[in-house]
């Protein structure tokens, strides 16, 4: 990375959601205006099994506020098993896959039509800095929602998508 860019990034205000240091790439993306839906058959190039639309959230007032719908779920024993969201602080053992721990999660991408109740999250359980990007899917089981990883990492979820 030339001197500037590395100067630029170095130099950059820090974007937190949920009390989560956004990944660089996606703090660059928002920025320049470029984080923006890649169109719907590129999204299911990538994510065969994610059969419904999504919008892309374009600024951190947008995560943070679609973000407050995992406290609903996770704090609603009714919800519990449909949605697979938790709070890992108040489990005895870690929360892994399929279910989410939503204090570990932010969204960034929600369901375009409303009632679809879908989403994509990063998922910092396993990287704070460049967290993986999962996705809730109903598909494989309608009757309840497992949490599914749809990138390693953001990056290579931004790569895939030519972000």
């Amino acid at each position: 990375m030339p001197g500037g860019a590395r100067d630029t990034l170095g130099a950059m205000e820090i974007m937190t959601v949920r009390g989560h240091a956004l990944p660089t790439r996606l703090t660059v993306l928002l920025r320049e205006g470029r984080w923006r839906h890649p169109g719907d058959a590129e999204l299911a190039r990538l994510i065969p099994w994610f059969e419904d639309p999504l919008d892309f959230l374009g600024s951190t007032q947008a995560m943070e506020r679609e973000s407050r719908s995992m406290d609903l779920f996770a704090d609603d024993p009714l919800s519990l098993d449909l949605f697979h969201e938790v709070r890992g602080s108040t489990r005895p053992a870690p929360v892994e896959l399929p279910w989410l721990d939503v204090e570990q999660a932010l969204l960034i991408a929600v369901n375009r039509r409303p009632g679809d109740d879908v989403a994509l999250a990063l998922d910092y359980r396993t990287d704070p800095a460049d967290p993986r990007v999962v996705g809730s899917d109903f598909w494989t089981n309608p009757r309840q929602c497992a949490w599914r990883e749809v990138a390693p990492a953001f990056s290579s979820f931004a790569d895939s998508l030519g972000l």
